[in-house]
């Protein structure tokens, strides 16, 4: 499905406002919410995730992932809520 411009940032936007997660979560997430429909590439989400980075919406971090890894994790800022 292609998704109108801006439309990815708000969609990791609303994840994100649940709590940290890491790049591979947040696109899971999307796709889970909208049942499928929605597939997130990480050559469309990595620059997203960047582009609010730098915009100062969202900050990263260092996390653990669910299976014991270290991951980058994203999460929000007072500016991105």
């Amino acid at each position: 499905m292609d998704l109108l411009p801006g439309t990815l940032d708000l969609l990791v936007l609303r994840i994100l406002d649940d709590g940290p997660l890491h790049g591979y979560a947040v696109a899971r997430r999307i796709e889970s919410l909208s049942r499928d429909v929605i597939n997130v590439e990480q050559g469309s989400l990595y620059p997203a995730l960047y582009r609010l980075e730098r915009a100062g919406w969202i900050r990263s971090g260092r996390g653990t992932s669910e299976t014991g890894r270290a991951v980058k994790t994203f999460q929000l800022t007072a500016a991105g809520r």
